[in-house]
């Protein structure tokens, strides 16, 4: 084991639309894509994509979406540490611009216990919150053996707080900002109260606002993808959080703006695909974005 991500399975059913039909109508939609989804999942995939596949803590039904994801997770070499649930979770999610549209049902009433991992040779951790009790107790035992933890802070959920006091790398949204009704800046005084030692805010086609080993303050600009290439923004940021896991894994000498330099790429290649799958990247669509698009 190389990383250990937890987080909460869904199967993502992603639309483009002109119209959503209401009361009795129907219409018919542009085009659509199945994937895998949820947030620490599509990270480990796109890490596993990149050359680095991690062992998946994750919500497993016994249904028949829970084996097309075993089978996804399969073709990826991603290996499923399976917590069982009734019925498999699910989104339909409809992209429009730099904006998208989510419906979910998610089943998180767990039939069992989280499973005991020997942890073995794995060195990171990658938490989204969700199974609030494997992330405590694997953030601990990550902490205790010094091995890096890293937080998706997309939303405050109600283990944030006392998790992140576990996290050496957190990089929330500014969906998280709000909810704790704090600025950016605001939100990196209280990850580096909390002892983070990498914090960030993304935010999207305005980029990212982070601090450094050092603590202090940078700004780091999103790659100028015009508007009329972007298809899909949706996992663009698990998508990123994926790419620095993997640039972390990789390279463990290097500092964390050159990790959030690459994840930066890698979700500007993301924004351009319509769904989870399709929109991970290579180590070669990375350079080409970069290439492409320039920094400016």
């Amino acid at each position: 084991m190389q990383a250990l991500f937890v987080g909460q399975t869904y199967i993502d059913v992603t639309f483009v639309a002109d119209h959503i039909p209401t009361g009795d109508e129907k219409d018919v939609a542009k085009d659509y894509a199945i994937s895998f989804g949820g947030n620490a999942v599509t990270a480990a995939f796109c890490c596993a994509k990149l050359g680095i596949a991690p062992d998946l803590l994750c919500s497993v039904a016994d249904d028949w979406l829970g084996r097309m994801f075993q089978d996804m997770a399969l073709q990826y070499k991603v290996p499923i540490h399976a917590r069982k649930v009734k019925r498999s979770s699910l989104s339909f999610v409809m992209p429009h611009g730099h904006q998208r549209a989510i419906l979910r049902m998610r089943d998180d009433d767990y039939l069992h216990p989280f499973p005991p991992l020997n942890l073995g040779e794995c060195r990171a951790l990658h938490l989204d919150g969700h199974q609030v009790d494997a992330a405590l107790h694997y953030a601990k035992v990550c902490r205790d053996a010094n091995i890096l933890t890293s937080l998706d802070g997309g939303a405050v959920r109600t283990n944030t707080l006392e998790l992140l006091s576990l996290i050496d790398v957190a990089v929330i949204s500014e969906r998280f900002c709000e909810q704790l009704k704090v600025s950016p800046q605001g939100a990196l005084d209280l990850l580096k109260t909390k002892g983070c030692k990498i914090g960030a805010v993304t935010m999207g086609e305005r980029g990212v606002i982070w601090y450094d080993e050092k603590g202090e303050v940078k700004t780091m600009p999103a790659l100028p993808v015009p508007s009329s290439a972007v298809i899909d923004t949706n996992g663009a940021g698990d998508v990123f959080h994926g790419a620095y896991m993997y640039a972390y894994l990789s390279d463990p000498a290097a500092d964390w703006e050159m990790r959030f330099r690459f994840a930066r790429g890698a979700s500007a290649h993301a924004v351009q695909y319509l769904g989870n799958e399709a929109k991970l990247p290579t180590l070669d669509d990375i350079k080409a974005v970069e290439a492409k698009y320039p920094s400016p």
